[in-house]
């Protein structure tokens, strides 16, 4: 979270051009919309389960990133992909990441709701609802994006579930009993699915990276140079992480 808006903070200053990233989680994470309770994590069973937990600077609900292929998009609202309002520079992004699991013989389609809003979400799960021009597997939320669009400029992410059990995410969250947390883990595997279920086969990270970076360049008219981190956006990061992504009075927010 810390290296994306460290990348975002040096786009803003021409420092860096705008930025396609790809990574994956070690340990497993669980991910808090910008202004999702604390009160809604069990803290006990997060320990027990040996998952770190991280809050987020986009909206949503909570994300289990494990088993996933995550993407980060960061540039100016000027850009032309980025550029015009959140639903705008979101069904761009969109058309790439349809593209780009289409590639991977996943039968996706895009999610578009007919009143043009996302549905309001009071369970602490945040793949149980599809938002507008989320990508869809038979009404099923295959990949989960949020954008936020700061001074500095836009910062989408959002992550695409390859393997593994998805239900896992309610075991470090709090429910009023046992029956509760059941039925939300019904819920989500109802609305929810990954990679592998779909096509009965593993797809691995590399493959599906490649496919994101085909997707973007396909749809979006653009060719990626491939680059590491700067030593001055390593730094940064480093910075953001102890003064804000692993700060209690970030992370812990009532």
């Amino acid at each position: 979270m810390a290296a994306d808006e460290s990348i975002l903070e040096h786009i803003y200053r021409g420092e860096s051009k705008p930025t396609l990233r790809l990574y994956s989680w070690n340990p497993a994470c669980l991910s808090l919309g910008h202004a999702q309770s604390i009160k809604d994590v069990d803290a006990d069973r997060l320990r027990a389960q040996g998952w770190d937990v991280v809050r987020r600077v986009t909206g949503g609900r909570a994300i289990l990133h494990t088993d996933e292929l995550t993407y980060s998009v960061t540039g100016s609202a000027e850009e032309p992909v980025l550029a015009g309002g959140v639903l705008e520079s979101y069904n761009r992004l969109a058309q790439a990441l349809l593209y780009a699991v289409q590639s991977l013989s996943v039968p996706v389609e895009m999610k578009e709701h007919q009143d043009g809003h996302t549905r309001q979400n009071l369970n602490p799960v945040c793949f149980e609802v599809p938002s507008t021009y989320e990508i869809t597997v038979d009404g099923k939320k295959l990949i989960g994006s949020a954008q936020a669009r700061k001074k500095e400029g836009v910062l989408q992410h959002g992550s695409l579930p390859l393997t593994g059990d998805l239900t896992r995410i309610c075991d470090a969250l709090i429910f009023e009993n046992e029956s509760a947390r059941q039925s939300a883990k019904e819920r989500l595997l109802a609305r929810a699915t990954t990679v592998e279920s779909v096509l009965g086969v593993r797809i691995d990270w590399e493959r599906a990276a490649q496919a994101f970076v085909r997707g973007f360049e396909a749809e979006l008219g653009i060719q990626f140079e491939r680059e590491e981190m700067s030593a001055s956006e390593i730094q940064r990061t480093e910075e953001l992480v102890k003064e804000k992504y692993a700060h209690p009075s970030w992370t812990e927010r009532i």
